[in-house]
């Protein structure tokens, strides 16, 4: 599944049609004295207008660099930087300026990918401390953020903003308020990084906001997820989201 929202260079982990895959590249710096010498990267993701990459050599945001596959180039500047000391560090965002993205084949080979939230005993591993599913989503802590949300309900969007997070859910507020049970794709926008997620309307909040819950994450966001949650956590958590009891079966019967 693809997401089609619009892109910006101001954007900082590109949104839109983006398709989590390694792929090896060279890039090198371009200034007024020519071409620096050509490093190697990894994509992390790539986008129709540019990449995120992860190289072990800094860049800054605004910087120039020629990216090369194979015989394909273009000329790109950077949009956004991992912060040194954080978990994505060496990560950086692209976004062409000139010439047409090296990844372009590929792009149109993939489609988005999901993963379940929720991960079962074989994908997690060997990690302990992991509980019953339900448990361990209400453990979870719930953060106040300040942020944009865009509601994807089949060809209708949706503008909004993520008031709460935590690894499983988020409150939102949009101008359109949808049925509890409904499922829809939402994008996050939050610290300039963008987050996919397939989520579900578990209650409404006094038909302002929505508790929503995360069914599926775009594969390789959930970095990004817990980087934003990491955060957050200098700030007070919130216990718990305000919930309002929701009577499906009374709401289907004014529907009706």
């Amino acid at each position: 599944m693809e997401s089609e929202s619009n892109t910006s260079r101001e954007d900082g982990l590109l949104t839109g049609k983006v398709v989590h895959l390694a792929l090896p590249v060279r890039w090198s710096l371009v200034g007024q004295e020519g071409r620096r010498p050509a490093e190697v990267a990894c994509t992390y993701d790539i986008h129709p207008h540019g990449a995120r990459l992860l190289s072990a050599r800094a860049v800054n945001v605004g910087d120039l660099v020629m990216v090369e596959r194979g015989r394909n180039k273009a000329i790109c500047q950077v949009v956004w930087a991992g912060e040194p000391a954080s978990p994505l560090r060496g990560q950086f965002s692209v976004q062409c300026v000139e010439g047409r993205t090296p990844w372009d084949e590929e792009l149109r080979q993939m489609e988005e990918q999901y993963q379940p939230v929720i991960l079962d005993d074989s994908q997690r591993g060997t990690l302990r401390g992991f509980g019953r599913p339900e448990a361990n989503r209400r453990r979870r802590p719930r953060f106040n953020v300040e942020g944009q949300a865009e509601v994807i309900d089949g060809v209708q969007r949706v503008a909004g903003e993520v008031q709460q997070i935590s690894e499983y859910g988020a409150r939102i507020s949009a101008t359109e308020i949808l049925r509890p049970g409904t499922d829809f794709r939402l994008m996050l926008s939050m610290f300039d990084i963008s987050v996919a997620v397939k989520a579900r309307v578990k209650y409404l909040v006094d038909n302002l906001g929505m508790g929503v819950e995360f069914q599926e994450i775009r594969r390789g966001d959930r970095p990004l997820l817990s980087y934003v949650l990491s955060k957050l956590r200098t700030k007070k958590v919130v216990e718990e989201f305000v919930e309002v009891e929701v009577v499906t079966e009374r709401l289907a019967a004014v529907a009706g």
